[in-house]
C-alpha cells in the first residue's frame, strides 16, 4: 500500500474543514448561507464554479471513457466546457438581475405561479440527488481502489465532511473551499502529467494503441471480478486469477464493452449519429439547467459580474479538460488491465505508479492525484448540497415564513440523507453515465424554461409546466429505466440511454405550444419583469 495516501487524504480533509471554518467567520445571516450576500467577486466565483463543476465524472470518468472507448468520448469534455458558452450568451446576466435565490424563486419572479414553483422544486431535488450520487460513488471507488478498504467508508467520509461544511458555513464558506479545491485538482492532474509525458518519451512508445491492440507492458496479474468469457472462448469465474507476460495482448471480456485495436483512434465506434447529437445537446444545454451551477450566479454583485465570471470559467474549465484526455490516452499504454476488469474510472488513480514504478516518485504522484480526486468529490458535492439545501430551506421548511440559520442546517442534513443512502447500495454504476443522465434531465426541463422565460414575453405558467412535465418528465423516466430497468438493446437502448435529442425539442415545442394556447395567462407585469432581467443595473438606479 502507498504510504503517502493516508497523509495526503487527511491533509485534504483538514484543509477543507479549516477553510470552511475560516469562511464561517463571515457567515452571519441566511443571505450569507444562501448566496454569500451577493458579494462574491468574478475571479473568486469563477474558481468556485470551476471547483464545483469539475466533478467525479470530470476527474475520473472522462479519462476512463477515453481509455475504454476512444475518441468518440471527447464529446464529453467538449460539451461540458462549451456549456458555459451557452450560459454566457443566454442566461448568466439576466438570471442574476432577477434577484432570485434559487431556480424556484426565478419561476415565481417571472411567471407568478406557485404550481410551477413546486414543480421546479421537485426537479431541483431530483437533479441534485442524481448528481450527488456519482460523487459519493466515486469517493467510495477511490477509497476502495487506493486503500483496499470498504467502498462504504469512502462514500460516508465525503458525505459527512460535505454536510458539516455546508451546514455550518453555507455558501459563504463553500466559496472559499471550492476555489481552493479547483487549484488543487488542476495541480493534482498537471504535475503528474509532466512526469508521465517525460516517461512516455523515454520509453519511446510511438502511439497509444499498437496495430494489434492493447498489450501488457510488463508481466501483469489480473483478478477477474465477475464471471465472464474471454475472446478465445474460455470461461473464467469471479475471483479467478489470470497471469500475463510482457507483450501479451489484452483479451476482451464478454462483460466489458471496450474498443480494441486501431478503431479506438477513429470516430464512429461506440456512439451512433443519434446518440452523438443527443450527448452534445445534453452536455451543451444541460449546464444552464444545473441547480448547483445556476445558484452561483446569484452570488455575483450584478449582471456584468456574472458575465465576467462565466468568461473566466470557460478558460479554467477548458484548460482542465485537456488533462483527463491525456490520462485516458496514456492509460492505454500503462494500465491496459483496466480494459479487462472494467474499472476504467480508476485510470487516473493507478496511472502514475503504473508508469513510473513503485518508487517514491510514483507513489508521491499517485497520492497527489488521489488527493485531487477527493477534492473533486468534496467540491462538487458541496455545491450540489448547497443548492438542494437552499431549495428545501426556501420551499419546504420555510414555506412562506422567515427562516433561520438553524432551518438551513436542518435542510442540509435532509438533503444529504437520500443520496448518501443510495450511494451505499449502488456501487457499480458508470460514473459518467449517471452524470450524463443528470445533464439530460436539466437540459430537458430548466434549459427551455430559462431560455424562453428570459427571452420570450409570451411564456405562460401553463406552457412552462406542460413543457417541463413533457420534456423533463420523459428524460426523468429514461433515467429511471436506465438505472433501475432491464438492459435494453437496439434503437430502444439508444433512445433511452441518450434521451436529450428528443426530450429537449419536445420540451421546447410543448412549452411554446402550451403558452400560445394560454396566451391570456401572460403576466400583466411582464414588461416590467423583462426590463428588470435585461436592463443593466446602472439604468435602473
Amino acid at each position: 500500500m502507498n504510504p503517502y495516501l493516508a497523509p495526503g487524504l487527511v491533509v485534504v480533509v483538514l484543509l477543507t474543514v479549516a477553510i470552511g471554518a475560516y469562511g464561517l467567520r463571515f457567515a452571519r445571516t441566511t443571505s450569507d448561507f444562501l448566496v454569500a450576500s451577493r458579494s462574491v467577486s468574478p475571479s473568486w466565483n469563477a474558481a468556485a464554479i470551476s471547483g464545483e463543476y469539475l466533478s467525479a465524472a470530470s476527474f475520473l470518468g472522462v479519462a476512463g471513457l477515453i481509455l475504454c472507448y476512444g475518441v468518440d468520448m471527447l464529446w464529453y469534455p467538449v460539451g461540458f466546457a462549451a456549456g458555459y458558452l451557452a450560459l454566457l450568451l443566454f442566461v448568466a446576466a439576466p438570471l442574476r438581475r432577477s434577484g432570485a435565490f434559487t431556480l424556484p424563486d426565478f419561476c415565481q419572479v417571472r411567471l407568478r405561479s406557485v404550481a410551477l414553483r413546486r414543480l421546479a422544486t421537485a426537479f431541483v431535488l431530483f437533479i441534485g440527488c442524481l448528481y450527488l450520487l456519482p460523487q459519493l460513488q466515486g469517493a467510495g471507488l477511490t477509497f476502495s481502489t487506493v486503500t483496499g478498504g470498504s467502498y462504504a467508508w469512502g462514500a460516508l467520509l465525503v458525505g459527512v465532511v460535505v454536510t458539516a461544511n455546508v451546514a455550518f458555513g453555507g455558501m459563504r464558506a463553500i466559496t472559499f473551499v471550492q476555489a481552493f479545491q479547483y487549484w488543487l485538482k488542476l495541480t493534482a492532474l498537471a504535475v503528474p502529467m509532466i512526469f508521465l509525458i517525460l516517461q512516455w518519451q523515454a520509453d519511446g512508445r510511438p502511439a497509444a494503441t499498437p496495430p494489434a491492440g492493447a498489450v501488457f507492458p510488463a508481466a501483469t496479474t489480473v483478478v477477474v471480478e465477475r464471471d465472464a468469457i474471454l475472446d478465445d472462448g474460455r470461461a473464467v469465474g469471479a475471483g479467478e486469477t489470470l497471469h500475463f507476460a510482457a507483450g501479451d495482448p489484452v483479451p476482451q471480456l464478454s462483460t466489458v464493452e471496450a474498443r480494441f485495436g486501431p478503431d479506438w483512434l477513429l470516430p464512429g465506434g461506440e456512439l451512433g449519429l443519434f446518440a452523438t447529437y443527443s450527448l452534445i445537446l445534453a452536455t451543451f444545454l444541460g449546464t444552464m439547467g444545473l441547480p448547483h451551477v445556476l445558484v452561483r450566479f446569484y452570488t455575483n454583485p450584478d449582471g456584468a459580474s456574472a458575465r465576467r465570471t462565466t468568461l473566466v470559467v470557460l478558460a479554467m474549465v477548458g484548460i482542465f479538460y485537456l488533462l483527463p484526455t491525456l490520462y485516458g490516452v496514456l492509460g492505454r499504454i500503462y494500465t491496459p488491465q483496466l480494459l479487462m476488469t472494467g474499472q476504467t474510472d480508476a485510470v487516473v488513480l493507478l496511472l502514475p505508479e503504473a508508469a513510473l514504478g513503485g518508487g517514491h516518485l510514483g507513489r508521491l504522484l499517485g497520492a497527489l492525484v488521489t488527493a485531487g480526486a477527493l477534492a473533486a468529490f468534496l467540491s462538487t458535492s458541496s455545491g450540489l448540497l448547497t443548492s438542494v439545501a437552499g431549495v428545501i430551506f426556501t420551499d419546504v421548511l420555510r414555506a412562506g415564513r422567515s427562516g433561520s440559520i438553524r432551518d438551513f442546517r436542518v435542510a442540509t442534513v435532509l438533503a444529504a440523507i437520500v443520496p448518501t443512502a443510495l450511494a451505499l447500495y449502488v456501487s457499480d454504476m458508470d460514473v459518467s453515465q449517471v452524470v450524463g443522465l443528470a445533464f439530460a434531465v436539466a437540459a430537458s426541463s430548466f434549459c427551455p424554461l430559462l431560455v424562453l422565460g428570459i427571452w420570450w414575453r409570451g411564456l405562460t405558467d401553463i406552457g412552462a409546466i406542460a413543457g417541463i412535465v413533457a420534456g423533463g418528465g420523459a428524460a426523468m423516466a429514461a433515467v429511471l429505466i436506465t438505472v433501475l430497468g432491464p438492459p435494453l438493446t437496439g434503437s430502444a437502448a439508444e433512445l433511452v440511454e441518450q434521451p436529450a435529442a428528443w426530450t429537449v425539442p419536445l420540451a421546447f415545442l410543448v412549452m411554446i405550444g402550451g403558452s400560445l394556447l394560454t396566451s391570456r395567462r401572460v403576466p400583466t407585469d411582464v414588461g416590467a419583469t423583462m426590463l428588470r432581467l435585461h436592463a443593466p443595473e446602472s439604468l435602473r438606479t
